[in-house]
């Protein structure tokens, strides 16, 4: 049972998304997911469509309405860091 929280694209990470996603683990760090971890669907530099990642490595934008893997967003905006 995925727990749904208010906005859209994110989610806690249960037995089922642990089993589903823990092998690769997260693309954003590269660290492995634990049961409880807030997630959240976004794009990065990898290619395919937005994955699961560690909401602390998401930024919310606010044009797009979807989370970015703040490397990305940073990148997108001219920044570095």
């Amino acid at each position: 049972m995925t727990i749904r929280t208010p906005r859209k694209g994110r989610h806690i990470i249960d037995l089922a998304l642990l089993n589903q996603f823990n092998a690769q683990g997260c693309p954003a760090c590269g660290h492995k997911f634990n049961l409880g971890d807030p997630v959240v669907e976004a794009c990065g530099a990898w290619e395919g469509g937005p994955r699961l990642i560690h909401e602390h490595e998401a930024v919310f934008d606010v044009a797009t309405a979807s989370y970015v893997e703040k490397r990305c967003f940073a990148a997108k905006r001219g920044r570095t860091g």
